[in-house]
């Protein structure tokens, strides 16, 4: 038995990588993944708090401590089991997510160290089942007979299937696109989360009665009415994401050679547009300049993808410095390990181009920082006569995105914000129009896979409660006082 003070004084293993210099020219998965002897000693380090602060940081409410002590005994497919409980993508969530701002982060180690390395055991306990547990799935749920539409695969659809199917709901998935993950699979690089992964995650949805339709865009084919009325629906749940990318509106931004990352990175993610016969190739980044604008896991996403293609020089422009930047610190480190270009309090204020619209060259605004905004980060200012020019020919936007107008505009009934997002009850996803739910980044802009997820859980808790009561409002919950009352 390891005291709680030897414990504190264990290092945390690091879990191994590929040499930048190999990586930056394959997309193979970057982080090698713990052994089994590592994750071990790792989950060893556990102080098994009374009350386990790093659970309160969790958005989907995993029981932390509980599948720590399974995997500190080597009893991995129990630590799997326990996790599945509260999340169904483990071996996705152990890759994209944030854990150093949310779980890791409340981690009470970090005071005198730093904290267990929870996601790395997340994904080494999730990758042994995947390898191990050959037991068929056989789903034992008591149906109810009702029936749930999601749109969108992506992690809020999936993650409120997951629950919705186990309640003993009839549940379709409505995907746009020709393969199902949603971000997971268009925005996300393959070396960061192989896209194997996903799949096998999203057939676990299917062993376990979820159904998916692909190729379907809701708002074309069918609208929210359509659904709810002719389709027979009881609830829906909008899960569609955020896919519309923003601009600066700065001049040059309609010249050849200037993507959004969300155009760039679907090519190439999910289009393979780096293939010579690809249907959809994007402009040829081997031996080019790349500037990428934006400082958030996009934007690392976006500089590091072109990097792998070839290209001569990739480079971040960002308006603040890197302390105020909202990309992870392990994407950070990595793409300065490969090279990447950090060019940051700069602000481009015009793309210029040749006599064939091709970008030839930007201009940069160089910026100072003042007191925090809205979001609490310090203000980018200009700094008068600081601008200047470099050459560039491939620019990619990578500043955040908007949802998609499509599927609202048929939705009139379906209040809206100002920037276009879905006005939802945040704690249920209730939205202003009966039967209808929504959740992640149609209502709240651009969050984490691991945000996504929760508001998809939310919204299923929620769903259940009005399948089994029929109750909408919270007029309906509350009786009216009686008149003796």
């Amino acid at each position: 038995m390891i005291s709680r003070k030897e414990r504190m004084k264990m290092p945390r293993v690091d879990m191994p990588a590929q040499d930048p210099l190999v990586r930056g020219s394959n997309f193979e998965e970057v982080n090698l993944g713990l052994s089994e002897a590592a994750a071990v000693l790792e989950a060893s380090r556990c102080l098994l708090c009374p009350v386990a602060k790093c659970e309160e940081g969790c958005p989907v409410g995993i029981r932390i401590k509980d599948f720590i002590i399974e995997a500190a005994e080597g009893r991995f497919l129990e630590a799997a089991k326990i996790i599945k409980q509260d999340n169904s993508l483990p071996a996705i969530c152990g890759r994209v997510c944030p854990q150093e701002i949310q779980c890791e982060g409340a981690c009470v180690l970090i005071r005198k160290g730093r904290p267990i390395a929870i996601g790395a055991l997340e994904r080494f306990v999730a990758d042994y089942e995947r390898q191990n547990d050959t037991r068929p799935m056989k789903p034992a749920f008591k149906p109810t007979g009702k029936r749930v539409a999601i749109v969108g695969s992506g992690p809020s659809g999936l993650a409120c299937a997951a629950d919705l199917i186990q309640a003993g709901h009839q549940v379709t998935v409505f995907e746009a696109l020709h393969e199902l993950g949603g971000v997971l699979v268009y925005g996300i690089p393959e070396y960061r989360l192989p896209k194997e992964i996903v799949r096998v995650e999203i057939q676990q949805l299917e062993a376990m009665g979820v159904e998916f339709r692909t190729d379907e865009v809701i708002g074309m084919i069918d609208t929210l009415d359509d659904l709810l009325d002719e389709e027979g629906y009881d609830a829906v749940f909008l899960g569609v994401g955020a896919g519309l990318p923003r601009f600066m509106g700065i001049p040059g931004e309609n010249l050849v050679g200037v993507y959004s990352a969300n155009e760039f990175l679907t090519r190439v993610n999910l289009m393979k547009a780096y293939l010579p016969d690809s249907d959809t190739p994007v402009l040829d980044v081997h031996g080019k300049r790349v500037v990428v604008i934006g400082g958030g896991n996009t934007a690392m996403d976006a500089v590091r993808t072109p990097l792998r293609l070839g290209a001569a020089k990739a480079s971040i422009v960002y308006r603040r410095s890197e302390e105020e930047m909202p990309a992870r610190r392990e994407e950070v480190e990595h793409a300065k390990e490969e090279g990447i270009d950090f060019v940051l309090l700069s602000s481009p204020v015009e793309i210029f181009g040749d006599k064939d619209a091709r970008v030839t060259g930007m201009r940069i605004q160089g910026m100072e920082l003042g007191e925090p905004d809205e979001s609490g980060r310090r203000r980018p200012l200009p700094v008068e006569g600081s601008t200047y020019e470099i050459p560039v020919d491939v620019v990619i936007m990578a500043i955040g995105n908007a949802p998609n107008p499509l599927l609202l505009k048929t939705a009139p009934d379906l209040e809206q914000t100002r920037r276009g997002t879905v006005v939802a009850d945040e704690s249920t996803g209730r939205t202003t129009k009966r039967g209808v739910f929504a959740g992640a980044d149609i209502v709240t802009g651009g969050a984490t896979v691991i945000l996504a997820m929760g508001a998809g859980r939310r919204a299923a808790r929620s769903i259940n409660d009005y399948l089994d009561t029929g109750v909408w409002t919270i007029e309906e919950v509350v009786p009216e006082p009686s008149p003796s009352a």
